[in-house]
C-alpha cells in the first residue's frame, strides 16, 4: 500500500533533490552551518541505527524499533525545536532525542534494558522512550497545559505513529489542546503501516492531518522525507504555539525500511514492490545528499570523512555502554513501583535467600 503523495503541503525538495519555489525561499535563509547539519544529523542517525539493528543480533542489546528511512522527519523536526521545548518520545525517535542533547550512551544503555538509559542528563527535555501506543499524547498535552498555566515560552511535542491515531489518548490530547488553544505540537510520522495493519483499515478518512478540523487544531500533511519541509512545518508550528495560536497536528508521511522491530517480519505483509519504490526512489538522505552536491557543499571526501566521524562516535558510546558494570538482579525489584508492595517484598526476599543459599 504505496502511500498517496496528494493533499500534501508543496514540498522543498522534489524527488530528486532539487530545490522548488518554496524550497528555495527557505534555502536562501539558512547559514551553510545549519544546511551541513540537516546531513550531519541524518547520516548520523543512519550509521547508529544500522550499528543498533546488528548489536541485536549480536545479542548485545534487546529487541530494538530501528527507523531507518524516518530520519528526515525526525532530523527536521527536532532542529525546529529549541532546549527550552519537552519532547515526549515513542519507543522509536532516536534521532530526535540525538538532537535534542541525549548521548549516544544512554539511548544504547535504555536498549540493553539500564535503568540508566531513563535517566535524562539536566539540560535535555527528553521524556523516556513511551512503550505503550499513544501514553505520551495526553502527557505533552498536560506539558503544554503547565507551561500556558505558568506563562513560560516552552512547547511541547509528541511523537506517534499512525497506529497511535487509533487510540483514545490520540483524540483525548488533541480535544484537550484545541479547547484550551494549548501551545502543543502533535507529530505523526505516517509509515502507512500500525505493526502489520495499513492506515486504510485504521482509518476512514485517507490522511491523520485532516483529523485536526474536528478538534480546532491546524493540521498539515507534509513529505516527511523532505527534511526541509519537515523543519519548516515545524518552525511554523513552533512559532504559533509561542504566539498563543494554538496546536498543530502534523503528519510527516514517511516510510520505514525495514521491520516494526527486531522481532518482527515486515516482508509478510509488506509487497516487494512498494519498498523498493520507497528504498530506491524516496530515501530521504541521498535525496538530501544530492542538493548538497549540487549547491556544493558536500564532495566524496567530505561524505567518506563524516561517515567515518560517525563510526568512530559509535564505536566510542558501545564501548561507554559495554564497559559500565553490570546491574545488581535487584533492580527488578527496586526499579517498578515508588513504593514496593508486600508481594514484590516477598518476591526479592526469595531471591536473596536462595541465592545465599547457592553461594
Amino acid at each position: 500500500m504505496v502511500q498517496s503523495l496528494e493533499q500534501m503541503d508543496s514540498p522543498c525538495l522534489d524527488q530528486d533533490g532539487r530545490l522548488t519555489a518554496k524550497g528555495n525561499s527557505l534555502w536562501q535563509s539558512l547559514s551553510e552551518d545549519q544546511k551541513l547539519s540537516f546531513y550531519h544529523w541524518m547520516a548520523m542517525v543512519r550509521h547508529f541505527d544500522r550499528r543498533s539493528v546488528i548489536l541485536q543480533r549480536q545479542g548485545r542489546i534487546g529487541t530494538y524499533a530501528p527507523l531507518e528511512g524516518q530520519e528526515a522527519a525526525q532530523v527536521g523536526s527536532a532542529l525546529a525545536l529549541s532546549q527550552e521545548d519537552w519532547i515526549f518520545p515513542s519507543y522509536r525517535e532516536h534521532g530526535v532525542a540525538m538532537v535534542a542533547g541525549l548521548p549516544l550512551t544512554h539511548i544504547l544503555l535504555y536498549w540493553m534494558g539500564r535503568v540508566e538509559g531513563n535517566r535524562t542528563p539536566k539540560g535535555v527535555r527528553v521524556l523516556p522512550p513511551y512503550v505503550p501506543i499513544a501514553t505520551q499524547l495526553p502527557q505533552a498535552m498536560g506539558a503544554s497545559w503547565a507551561a500556558k498555566l505558568k506563562k513560560e515560552q516552552s512547547v511541547a511535542i509528541a511523537y506517534f505513529g499512525d497506529g497511535a491515531t487509533s487510540e483514545g489518548d490520540f483524540h483525548e490530547a488533541l480535544n484537550f489542546a484545541g479547547v484550551f488553544k494549548l501551545p502543543a505540537i502533535f507529530f505523526c510520522q505516517n509509515n502507512g503501516y500500525a505493526i502489520s495493519v495499513p492506515f486504510s483499515r485504521q482509518s476512514a478518512v485517507p490522511t491523520v492531518a485532516e483529523r485536526a478540523a474536528a478538534y480546532g487544531l491546524k493540521g498539515i500533511r507534509v513529505d516527511g522525507n523532505d527534511v526541509l519541509a519537515t523543519y519548516q512545518a515545524t518552525r511554523e508550528a513552533v512559532r504559533r504555539a509561542r504566539a498563543g495560536e494554538g496546536s498543530t497536528l502534523i503528519e510527516a508521511v514517511t516510510y520505514r525500511k525495514g521491520s516494526h522491530t527486531t522481532a518482527d517480519d515486515a516482508t509478510r505483509y509488506r509487497e516487494k514492490e512498494e519498498v523498493e519504490e520507497w528504498v530506491q526512489k524516496k530515501d530521504p538522505l541521498s535525496r538530501y545528499e544530492r542538493l548538497l552536491t549540487a549547491e556544493g557543499l558536500l564532495d566524496e571526501a567530505e561524505r567518506i570523512a563524516w561517515e567515518k566521524h560517525c563510526r568512530e562516535h559509535i564505536d566510542q558510546a558501545v564501548q561507554e555502554a559495554e564497559e559500565m558494570l553490570a546491574p545488581p538482579p535487584t533492580h527488578l525489584f527496586d526499579h517498578v513501583f515508588a513504593d514496593m508492595p508486600v508481594t514484590l517484598h516477598r518476591q526479592r526476599n526469595e531471591w536473596e535467600g536462595g541465592n545465599e543459599q547457592n553461594g
